[in-house]
């Protein structure tokens, strides 16, 4: 024992004998001017104090401005230059003492000046042709070489006398010209250092600007309120400003002239005959300026002076049509009606159609009258400076002409309308017969007239066969009369659809079918399928009929199992003869079986859950009145052997042009009830290409999306933007309306929620405030519970109950409930639930009759899901 406590003390002595060392790193330091630099003095011993003194002999003492001294931990110490100037240069000194004891080392630091780019501006402009010196200042220690390059290339100034490299660095460039613009290199090299640094220097070359006048004369139109447009197009380097000069006299802009932004169209306004003249147009920028001339010639417009409306009858002869017309320079005349446009000569073929001009005086001759001349002419006078325009009307007299659907197809007791379409001037009188007989007689009570200024309705309603059969509509005037027969006829009861396949899934089946070959004369308004099992009676369903339907969905089928289908189409006759039955087998339901297995305390059971996915609804999309709302339809599948629980819809933006946005993130899921078969999106954003998901979720799983695309409309109207002192709401306005909106959106779902659920603000405060029983007070049935809770008393079901009347026909009829994975095992009393599955059954229908539910069958998103 005493020999090991003399050994410790031994150490001990060995240890406080030992010399203290100290070592700085790094051993040396250059520093730039302005950089800032640390160094670290470590001590190997036991030393009390560890300084730092400044080449001056001066100890630096802490948090001085720009050396930093900080002792770290009882063996190292840290000395920080920040800022480096030429006066921070020397040998630093690190002592460590203990005691007597002292150690110290030492640091040179030497400061240096890098290179630095005292002036190096960028760009630098001169204009084309100066001798162009490029300056580059560059300061460092010892000086810096100055090296230039372009273009990646060093500049030779032996081999192009245009360069010269100036005493003080500067580059010279004589008689610089555009093509020497660019970005030139300004490098600087310290070879002691071995130190390179370079600057980019922008070099701009401007040049004197060039002027075009686009027309050297100009002519213009006096005395009618006209305005005259010069225009010269300048160009140069940097972009030249332009005015303009008349009389030397520069103008700007006012109630006589106008100038567009960059000066190069002038507008003469209100031209008058002392307008004219020469108008200089000058071009000025850096480099310099230029001007170029305009004339303007004020001419005088073109003015038609006679044209008259005329008459004429259909046949005659001829009718001529006269156009005077006054302008200097004389002007051309031109005819044209409706998109044809005639000038000097024959017009037509049959030369029927003649132009014939002289001077001033054109004339527009139409042989052979018919009544399509009838109508609005158009003559126009022109010459180089403008036109004139002026209507005319040729009135033609002409016999009735009947036009008109000569068949109409109708049946007993169904009203049609025979319409009688007259042209004619002056209009025309119009009478219907039937055999030598004017209509309506005083015997006849199932017709009527209606009549428009162009068109006669015959209204008749068939009272029996002999109603149909031939009408005759006679049309007078003036001019002579016309008279057509039209054929009223029996409609048929439309013939069968010939159905083209069948498709079966486990519970539904598309039959695909093709219109009937005849209509029987009146439109298909429905279409009728009809199923059955094979020696049963048959089922049935009426579809409304459009255009495009080609397939029909039947729902309600049991998997594994044969049917027939027929098809039958309805017009407004009656329901025609039905298809040849086909006969087609549903699919199986695909089965998965999942073991679950619990052990309470005195017994474990055992459920088998049967999975099948439904499959993805038939999505159809219809644009709604507003081009901005979409209803998107869908049609039912197959099922999977379970009931639809619900549908979960989603969509996003595809692209969205006007906004620059291609891809937009989906919208909140939309949760609806197992019985929806449509929903409505409104808000959407106008001519945006959207997609829409629409899943089908039965308790055993989800659908693949049903995915469809479309593209709402363009915006039919702009809102202007609100202009100062214009009425609108303000944000805080907006805001406010929004928050009302919002408490009364809240006061009705609570007030909802008191006379449904008994739950919420108001049954608050009818149970604290009046005493009225709340929902705690119910039998003592439902406090003992038919259905498990969740331990966290929040009282919210974790078992779906289900009525009698819930059951879908998917189910084998009316047979148990299905158990799940949430249903309980045991009684919420605690007692076993017996393996009899007879009583069980019986349990679960009790419990079905007694608890009472309330599903929310309202659309609701994910966000959205928390219960009151």
């Amino acid at each position: 024992m005493l020999q090991t406590r003399d050994l410790i003390w031994g150490l001990l002595f060995i240890g406080c004998a030992a010399a203290i060392q100290v070592q700085i790193t790094p051993t040396q330091g250059e520093i730039s001017v302005g950089e800032s630099k640390f160094f670290l003095c470590e001590v190997v011993g036991d030393a009390k104090d560890i300084d730092w003194y400044a080449p001056s002999g001066e100890k630096i003492l802490p948090n001085m401005p720009d050396i930093f001294v900080n002792r770290a931990d009882e063996t190292t110490s840290t000395l920080t230059i920040y800022h480096a100037n030429v006066d921070s240069a020397g040998i630093y000194k690190c002592v460590a003492k203990n005691g007597d004891k002292e150690a110290q080392a030492t640091v040179q630091v030497k400061i240096f000046q890098k290179i630095t780019f005292a002036s190096a501006p960028s760009p630098q402009e001169f204009n084309e042709g100066d001798d162009a010196d490029i300056v580059c200042n560059v300061v460092s220690s010892p000086p810096p070489t100055i090296i230039w390059k372009h273009k990646g290339s060093k500049i030779q100034v032996a081999k192009d006398v245009r360069y010269k490299i100036m005493d003080n660095g500067h580059l010279q460039i004589r008689g610089i010209k555009k093509i020497d613009e660019g970005m030139y290199n300004c490098e600087a090299r310290v070879m002691a250092r071995g130190e390179i640094d370079f600057k980019m220097i922008k070099v701009v070359v401007n040049v004197l600007p060039t002027i075009r006048a686009r027309l050297s004369e100009v002519n213009a139109t006096a005395d009618i309120g006209s305005s005259a447009l010069l225009a010269c197009d300048a160009d140069g380097f940097p972009e030249p400003t332009v005015t303009w000069a008349h009389n030397n006299i520069v103008l700007e802009t006012g109630d006589k002239y106008s100038l567009n932004e960059d000066g190069s169209e002038l507008v003469i306004k209100d031209v008058k005959k002392v307008d004219e003249g020469d108008y200089t147009c000058i071009a000025k920028n850096k480099a310099g300026e230029k001007a170029e001339e305009v004339s303007l010639n004020v001419f005088v417009q073109p003015k038609i002076t006679y044209l008259n409306n005329q008459t004429a009858s259909e046949f005659d002869d001829q009718v001529t049509l006269t156009c005077e017309a006054l302008g200097d320079p004389t002007p051309t005349i031109s005819w044209s009606f409706e998109n044809r446009v005639f000038t000097e000569g024959e017009q037509s073929l049959d030369r029927n159609i003649v132009v014939r001009s002289h001077a001033r005086v054109s004339s527009l001759t139409l042989k052979n009258v018919v009544f399509t001349y009838a109508g609005q002419y158009l003559c126009t006078a022109s010459n180089s400076i403008g036109q004139d325009n002026q209507h005319m009307y040729l009135e033609v007299r002409y016999a009735p002409k009947i036009q008109g659907r000569v068949t109409v197809y109708t049946w007993e007791g169904n009203a049609a309308n025979i319409s009688c379409e007259v042209e004619a001037h002056p209009g025309a009188s119009v009478v219907w017969f039937r055999d030598g007989l004017q209509l309506p007689s005083a015997n006849t009570t199932n017709m009527k007239l209606y009549n428009t200024q162009t068109v006669s309705y015959l209204e008749i309603t068939p009272d029996s066969q002999n109603d149909f059969g031939s009408y005759n509509c006679t049309a007078t005037n003036a001019m002579g009369a016309d008279s057509k027969e039209f054929i009223l006829i029996q409609a048929e009861v439309p013939s069968s659809p010939e159905i083209q396949q069948v498709e079966p899934f486990s519970s539904t089946a598309v039959v695909a079918f093709e219109e009937p070959d005849s209509m029987g004369g009146v439109p298909i308004i429905k279409y009728k399928v009809e199923w059955r099992l094979p020696g049963q009676d048959w089922t049935g369903s009426e579809h409304d009929a459009n255009d495009e339907m080609t397939t029909i969905t039947i729902v309600g089928l049991k998997p594994e199992t044969t049917y027939e289908v027929k098809m039958s189409a309805i017009n407004g006759k009656g329901e025609g003869e039905s298809s040849p039955a086909s006969t087609f087998k549903t699919e199986p339901v695909q089965y998965s079986f999942t073991i679950s297995s619990e052990i309470p305390t005195t017994i474990a059971a055992t459920t088998m859950a049967i999975k099948g996915e439904p499959s993805a609804p038939i999505l159809e999309v219809k644009i709604q009145d507003r081009g901005n709302t979409l209803k998107i339809n869908w049609i039912k599948q197959d099922d999977g052997g379970s009931p639809i629980k619900h549908y979960l819809v989603r969509y996003k933006a595809v692209s969205i042009p006007s906004k620059e946005k291609h891809v937009s993130d989906w919208k909140p899921e939309i949760r609806l009830p197992h019985n929806s078969e449509y929903v409505t999106l409104n808000g959407l954003d106008w001519n945006t290409e959207y997609e829409v998901h629409v899943v089908a979720e039965n308790q055993q799983g989800k659908s693949e999306p049903a995915v469809i695309s479309f593209r709402t409309t363009t915006d039919p109207t702009t809102i202007p933007d609100a202009v100062d002192g214009g009425s609108g709401l303000g944000t805080g306005a907006i805001v406010g309306i929004l928050i009302v909106v919002f408490f009364l959106l809240l006061l009705g779902v609570d007030v909802t929620c008191y006379f449904l659920n008994k739950c919420g603000l108001l049954m608050c405060i009818a149970v604290n405030f009046c005493g009225k029983a709340g929902p705690g007070a119910k039998s003592k049935d439902i406090e003992e519970g038919k259905a498990a809770f969740t331990k966290d008393e929040s009282k919210e079901p974790i078992v779906e109950v289900r009525t009698e009347e819930e059951h879908t026909p998917n189910q084998g009829g009316g047979g148990p409930t299905e158990p799940n994975e949430t249903t309980p095992l045991t009684e919420p009393d605690g007692k076993t639930v017996k393996d009899d599955k007879t009583k069980g059954q019986t349990e679960l229908k009790n419990a079905t009759d007694e608890v009472k539910t309330v599903p929310n069958e309202a659309p609701q998103t994910n966000g959205n899901e928390s219960k009151a």
